[in-house]
């Protein structure tokens, strides 16, 4: 499912315009990457949960002339699947 067909959904099951549908959407997304952006942890309970995973700097090497290549400390989004989620995925 991508994200018009959520909107596509919401708009079917709340009986609601597709603009007013695509703006809940919007809103719900940016509200959870403004959250994770301040390094917040967001959890639906029984759905999922997201978190951001902090990396430090690291030395690598580059693979084509294996040059040591200093990579920086980084960020990245993480997502964990609930129990709920997982046992209706496996019937």
């Amino acid at each position: 499912m991508n994200k018009l067909e959520l909107i596509s959904a919401l708009k079917n099951e709340a009986n609601i315009s597709k603009s007013e549908a695509a703006r809940i959407v919007q809103i719900f997304f940016d509200s959870m990457a403004d959250s994770m952006a301040k390094g917040d942890r967001i959890e639906i309970r029984g759905l999922c949960s997201f978190y951001v995973k902090n990396y430090k700097s690291y030395t690598g090497r580059n693979p084509k002339t294996g040059e040591k290549v200093t990579i920086k400390p980084k960020k990245l989004p993480f997502f964990k699947s609930g129990k709920e989620l997982k046992e209706r995925v496996d019937i």
